[in-house]
């Protein structure tokens, strides 16, 4: 099992939701681009991390 920790910067808010970009590490692609996380949990965030588990 594998987790990766991704870095998400404040992007643009809709009406009900708040978009992020994704701050790629050095050198490297993007692993998921952009998410958009509803406007009640994201509040005035302007940063946010994510973490992925990879099961294999």
């Amino acid at each position: 099992m594998s987790d990766k920790k991704v870095k998400f910067e404040f992007e643009k808010q809709n009406k009900n939701s708040v978009r992020y970009k994704e701050v790629p590490e050095d050198g490297m692609p993007p692993v998921i681009g952009s998410i958009y996380v509803q406007k009640w949990f994201a509040g005035d965030s302007k940063n946010i991390d994510i973490t992925i588990s990879k099961k294999d």
